[in-house]
């Protein structure tokens, strides 16, 4: 069994919250992209798109002016991995794209569609 130091130790946990921090960020991102894509068929519709954190993912939410909400995406807070939803609470099994691989997120973004069409398989 190897031991750790310390320093070894903090260096991890640094590359994990940047990983983690990173993530967030796309997901934000993601958000603005929906919205932007909204906004220019629909000006004024009075959509948000917003995250609430769970234990294992990121709950991406569209809501409508009227105050009904609807899960977009789910996003894995340790891989970035993105999810069509399956239901209010649980993905998907099949990975549709990944935030922290450029081209994946690059194609994820210029795909991006208000009403959630890139996150179907083709």
């Amino acid at each position: 069994m190897t031991k750790t130091s310390f320093a070894d130790y903090v260096a991890t946990q640094d590359a994990r919250n940047t990983i983690q921090l990173n993530i967030r960020k796309y997901c934000l991102m993601l958000c603005d992209a929906l919205l932007m894509d909204i906004e220019r068929q629909h000006p004024n519709s009075g959509y948000k798109f917003y995250i609430e954190g769970g234990r294992k993912y990121h709950k991406l939410i569209m809501e409508c002016e009227n105050g009904s909400k609807s899960v977009h995406a789910f996003i894995d807070k340790k891989t970035g991995e993105v999810y069509k939803p399956a239901s209010w609470k649980a993905p998907a099994k099949i990975v549709r794209y990944n935030l922290l691989e450029i081209a994946s997120r690059e194609q994820c973004f210029a795909r991006a569609d208000w009403a959630g069409g890139y996150l179907y398989v083709r």
